[in-house]
């Protein structure tokens, strides 16, 4: 992984901006090595996690995405559960965890995890993938950790 792209040292920009918080995806994403993701922010009035940045989403999904049920889809299952989930191939899954349009964003490994603020409160979701078949390891998942505390002070 490409660590040195992120300072988890350093406080998380504001994600306020659609552009810092587009920059700051596509950081994550080159270090957890990936072509697309998603950050999402809950909406605590709706109880919906609502799209705050995504990159190699299509276009005909965006709305899709742009609003996610608690327990629907992989950001979804991530936030329900308050813990990681992880497709090894969306493509061929069978779970029932990912929605049927998932598929057409071409992504086949992936991994999900919420964004949890130091209230121990859900705040988001930060989910990558990558478009060839990927069981990500314990190092990944981890590392996909870190970066999910290092943005929940940009949450508040």
């Amino acid at each position: 992984m490409n660590e040195h792209l992120i300072d988890l040292t350093l406080p998380a920009p504001s994600l306020q901006s659609d552009e810092t918080a587009q920059s700051v995806l596509l950081k994550i994403l080159e270090a957890m090595n990936c072509r697309t993701g998603t950050i999402h922010r809950l909406d605590p009035d709706s109880n919906l996690l609502t799209l705050v940045a995504q990159v190699g989403i299509p276009a005909e999904l965006l709305d899709k995405v742009n609003a996610i049920p608690i327990g629907k889809g992989i950001a979804g299952a991530a936030a329900e559960k308050r813990d990681a989930v992880q497709l090894c191939n969306l493509q061929t899954d069978t779970s029932g965890v990912a929605r049927a349009d998932a598929k057409k964003t071409q992504v086949a490994g992936s991994l999900a995890v919420p964004i949890i603020n130091c209230d121990d409160q859900l705040v988001g979701t930060l989910g990558v993938g990558m478009f060839e078949p990927h069981e990500f390891d314990d190092d990944e998942t981890e590392k996909l950790w870190d970066i999910s505390r290092w943005l929940a002070p940009s949450f508040s």
